[in-house]
């Protein structure tokens, strides 16, 4: 072997017959045999692998030359690696290499080689290189099922991956939920991106949400929607100070609208947070107002602009009438009388006037006709039930008055309140005889007070009769 202090004084490259004194013998069991002619001194200095094998504790086989031997079996497909490796080792290890590379998959692959052969200088800078570039999703998982078994060495790959300190979080999702909230704004395309990620933080699925909806972050959502409330309501005011002709205007339209946007998100987060009460206060406190606004656009305003405003009001509208329905958020009778007779003459009007905007857009192709939102096909059918519902739960004269209207009423295919009406029908044909069941002799006193309570009430009168 010749001796390292005599080698290094010569220029040493890879495949130099004339001045090499060791050959790596690359096998795999397919067949495949590589010969690449090397020096010892470069092997021993930064391969460990090598340095055990060139060792005198390592007996050697002498083929050509009398030059050393060393086998090196691998599977075919990191053949490559192993070739891509040795070359490595003749390379300067510095900020030349990061062009070396070819990819985070060709670097996964020489990596995990350097590892096996012990070569910590091309170790470092296949971690340096991996760190610091971006990765596909295929690449990531495929990072995720390497590095981890391969020691602390490797551990820099991961930091993009570790799990952040909840204080971390916590900041980033308040200054998010502020962004997310921050009508009017302009950079519509960036907020919907903020609302998606900040619902995706609380929502749980496969994995544990990443951030717990405790008391403090209830306060802070509830906090950011009120101010965006406050913002709406001086919105609406000033609407109403302005012109007709000016209230169909692009910057008035374009606030309402950004304003609608938000709130239509706001109310999903609040709903999965429980706290829906003070939005739908609000809204309801405001929805003459909104509707007064509404329908106060100039009739020269474009037709799918003034469907598109509409469609947006009932989005958030359906929530919050969805909130009362079912339960969510406890109104007393008087507000839930008055959110269905703001609402239902307002819905019953717009599902019509999108439903035409749709069907000239698709049939003549004119694009200034063409809404440009995302109609939602169960949206009717949820509100419609949604309405029944909150009638149904309604006083029984209250329910009369609202069903005569509608069945004098031209729109009255939508919302159909034919469930609402049957259910009014046999409520009114047998509670004189269901009560006295009942109350007995208690009379009139109890009936009375019957009468009064809500559907879950005569719901339990019910069972009790049925039991």
């Amino acid at each position: 072997m010749v001796s390292p202090d005599n080698e290094t004084r010569v220029p040493s490259k890879i495949g130099d017959r004339s001045t090499s004194d060791v050959v790596v013998r690359l096998r795999t069991q397919d067949g495949r045999d590589d010969w690449i002619y090397c020096h010892s001194h470069i092997l021993i200095e930064k391969s460990k692998y090598f340095a055990d094998r060139l060792s005198e504790n390592w007996p050697t086989c002498q083929i050509l030359d009398s030059r050393n031997c060393v086998e090196v079996y691998c599977h075919e497909p990191d053949f490559d690696y192993y070739v891509n490796v040795v070359r490595l080792l003749y390379a300067v290890i510095d900020g030349s290499m990061d062009e070396m590379w070819h990819g985070v998959r060709n670097a996964l692959g020489i990596l995990q080689v350097a590892v096996k052969l012990g070569c910590p200088q091309i170790v470092t800078a296949c971690v340096k290189y991996l760190e610091a570039v971006p990765w596909e999703d295929s690449e990531e998982e495929e990072i995720l099922r390497i590095i981890p078994g391969m020691g602390l060495q490797t551990e820099p790959i991961l930091a993009r991956l570790q799990p952040v300190n909840p204080s971390a979080i916590m900041g980033l999702f308040l200054s998010a939920l502020q962004f997310a909230t921050s009508s009017p704004s302009p950079m519509n395309d960036l907020k919907i991106s903020a609302q998606e990620q900040l619902e995706y933080m609380i929502t749980e699925d496969d994995d544990a949400p990443l951030l717990t909806a405790d008391d403090e972050i209830k306060l802070e959502v509830k906090e950011c929607v009120k101010r965006l409330l406050s913002r709406f309501n001086n919105l609406l005011e000033a609407s109403l100070r302005e012109p007709v002709e000016s209230v169909c205007g692009p910057g008035i339209m374009q606030s309402f609208q950004s304003y609608l946007s938000d709130l239509s998100w706001a109310s999903q987060i609040l709903n999965k947070l429980e706290i829906m009460r003070e939005f739908v206060n609000n809204w309801i406190d405001a929805s003459d107002t909104i509707v007064n606004v509404v329908e106060h656009v100039s009739p020269t305003a474009e037709k799918a602009e003034i469907a598109e405003t509409r469609y947006k009001v009932i989005e958030v509208a359906a929530r919050v009438l969805e909130a009362i329905g079912y339960g969510t958020v406890i109104l007393p009778t008087a507000k839930r009388l008055y959110a269905v007779k703001v609402w239902l003459p307002f819905v019953r009007v717009t599902k019509p006037l999108i439903d035409s905007v749709i069907t000239n857009s698709d049939g003549d192709g004119d694009s200034d006709n063409a809404l440009a939102i995302k109609i939602d096909g169960e949206l009717w059918q949820s509100l419609e039930s949604t309405l029944v519902s909150i009638i149904v739960a309604l006083p029984s004269e209250n329910q009369a008055e609202i069903l005569t209207e509608w069945l004098g009423n031209e729109h009255i295919q939508y919302p159909d309140l034919t469930e609402a009406f049957e259910v009014w029908c046999y409520r009114s044909k047998v509670a004189r005889r269901r009560l006295s069941l009942v109350v007995g002799d208690h009379g009139d006193k109890v009936r009375q007070q019957l009468c009064c309570k809500p559907l879950w009430v005569l719901n339990i009168v019910d069972d009790f009769i049925c039991s």
